[in-house]
């Protein structure tokens, strides 16, 4: 059917699963540094539990990987903030392009070329 040989097909089925699988499936069974942070953490601070505490070498993609795979996320707790707050009662400022524009002429002078606007 999809063009494969018995004995391949036969082979798969007894084949042991390979070390990134089981590894893997350890790692995602593992999920007490998650739930003990009250789901907050994220990858990063789990990848640091598992080097720190378990001592396991694992990059930081793969507990990414493994987490969005879980439908784990971590919680980011910082505030939003604004730059800039319009005082609603502060009188605005005046459009000076507009006022300027009003009946005079504009002189610019580019490169050697004089221009008049008005």
């Amino acid at each position: 059917m999809l063009g494969d040989s018995s004995s391949g097909y036969y082979a798969w089925l007894t084949r042991e699963t390979s070390q990134r699988r089981s590894k893997d499936e350890k790692l995602q069974a593992d999920r007490a540094d998650h739930r003990d942070s009250r789901q907050t953490y994220g990858a990063p601070r789990i990848l640091v539990e598992l080097h720190v505490v378990d001592g396991e070498r694992v990059s930081r993609k793969r507990v990414a990987r493994l987490m969005r795979q879980a439908g784990l996320r971590g919680v980011s707790r910082r505030k939003t903030f604004r730059t800039t707050r319009r005082d609603p009662a502060a009188r605005p400022a005046p459009d000076l392009p507009e006022t300027q524009s009003k009946g005079q002429t504009l002189d610019l002078r580019l490169s050697g070329t004089t221009h008049l606007f008005e």
